[in-house]
């Protein structure tokens, strides 16, 4: 599949970084005609959710109570990291606010004042936004089913369609081939499938790499279709995906950008995806100075253009991967923000203090508190050489230890990586 012959004449023909360091920054122009909030968590399904995404905008974030994406990660680490990201500009809604050695620790590291922090309870916060006149419209990472439809800045019809993964061939963009399959119509049994392996199989909404399975042998199929199975039952999936594989690829990227409401684009950044060998999302890896942006900006004014013509308006981050022959194919396409957005939108400051490279991670864990990490490691705290974009503390067996998502910064990546090794032999580890 070829790019879209009309993209260079229907959008700009070129492309510039955002001057943006915050998401605030980024919907400034889109958000100045009325008051705006921003849910900073996803929608959940599991049983501890006051409003589960159970009705209409099905979401794949677990097949069973025990694999759903976990209540830590959808309520706190996550938003937690987006707030960090947020600026000053739009109200940021948490159902569970972050210690406020956290908030002290990003204003005195980002430069924010954290006052537009909205903490609202769990059991009402979707009813409070929907019937309150304070914000006129809410952003949102995925729509809500309880959230009122002409609350969402984006329509949310509109939203879940381009989220999907059936969506992907329509931007404009080279894509490996795939065909849809809704399952009331056809029964999974009769769902045919490539005669060789490898091929991936996806659910249409799936949340942090859940729903996306790397079928390599019949096993992995016997495994996947059981879960699929599963998604059935509990009435949380109408449609799948069958995908070919690309193979001979020789790196992952993320193509970030912003979509105004206009229809301008500016570029975020593109980050080297860090994915486990089952595709579970890791981090990213970030070099401000050197990354190609002519390389990827077909690409990325290709499905600008479509998500304008769709009425979308913000952030896209786009994977592809990269073959052997230098090709470029799209894999996903999240019309929302992206695990590494932050690390994205940290270019001018990190620029400033001389770091060009940068890696993000949301699998950092260090013994002890928050408190006692945040004089462990003020040295490369204050030369910015480690930035805390999230931190949960635990308890595993009487031993309290914090789960970080940190982002690691070097002048070089030799610099980058030397810095993690010290980082590490202070008690810092991975996974």
């Amino acid at each position: 599949m070829a790019l879209d012959s009309d993209v260079q004449t229907d959008l700009q023909t070129d492309l510039q970084y955002t001057q943006a360091t915050s998401l605030s920054d980024l919907f400034a122009a889109d958000t100045a005609d009325a008051p705006h909030a921003f849910i900073l968590n996803y929608p959940a399904t599991a049983s501890w959710a006051a409003y589960p995404n159970t009705e209409k905008y099905f979401l794949q974030d677990g097949s069973d109570e025990a694999t759903k994406v976990s209540y830590d990660k959808i309520v706190q680490q996550e938003p937690w990291k987006n707030l960090a990201a947020l600026g000053d500009r739009l109200a940021g809604i948490v159902i569970r606010p972050p210690r406020n050695i956290l908030i002290d620790y990003w204003r005195e590291h980002f430069g924010f004042r954290y006052e537009n922090l909205e903490v609202l309870q769990r059991s009402v916060y979707l009813d409070y936004l929907s019937q309150s006149d304070r914000f006129a419209k809410v952003l949102t990472l995925f729509p809500f089913d309880h959230l009122a439809p002409e609350k969402h800045a984006v329509p949310p019809d509109t939203h879940y369609r381009l989220l999907s993964k059936e969506t992907l061939a329509e931007l404009g963009v080279p894509c490996p081939h795939y065909v849809t399959y809704h399952l009331d119509e056809t029964p999974l049994e009769d769902v045919p499938l490539p005669a060789e392996f490898p091929y991936l199989i996806k659910t249409t909404h799936g949340l942090s790499g859940e729903g996306t399975y790397i079928i390599q042998n019949s096993s992995d199929l016997d495994y996947c279709l059981r879960e699929i199975r599963k998604y059935r039952e509990i009435n949380l999936l109408r449609s799948i995906v069958v995908s070919d594989f690309v193979k001979n690829a020789v790196q992952n990227y993320c193509m970030q950008f912003y979509v105004s409401k206009a229809g301008a684009v500016e570029l975020i950044g593109v980050t080297g995806q860090l994915v486990t060998e089952e595709g579970g999302y890791l981090g990213g890896l970030i070099d401000y100075q050197n990354t190609p942006v002519e390389r990827f900006a077909p690409h990325i004014l290709a499905i600008a253009r479509y998500a304008h013509q769709q009425g979308y308006f913000g952030i896209i981050g786009c994977d592809v991967l990269e073959d052997t022959d230098g090709q470029l194919h799209a894999i996903d396409a999240n019309f929302r923000v992206n695990g590494s957005t932050p690390l994205c939108l940290q270019r001018q400051p990190l620029l400033k203090e001389g770091k060009a490279i940068a890696k993000y991670s949301t699998d950092y864990r260090m013994d002890g508190t928050l408190d006692s990490i945040l004089v462990e490691l003020r040295p490369e705290l204050a030369r910015k050489d480690f930035l805390i974009l999230s931190a949960l503390e635990k308890v595993k067996y009487g031993k309290i230890y914090t789960e970080l998502y940190g982002i690691v910064a070097g002048e070089t990546l030799e610099e980058m990586q030397h810095i993690e090794q010290t980082l590490q032999s202070k008690g810092l580890m991975l996974g």
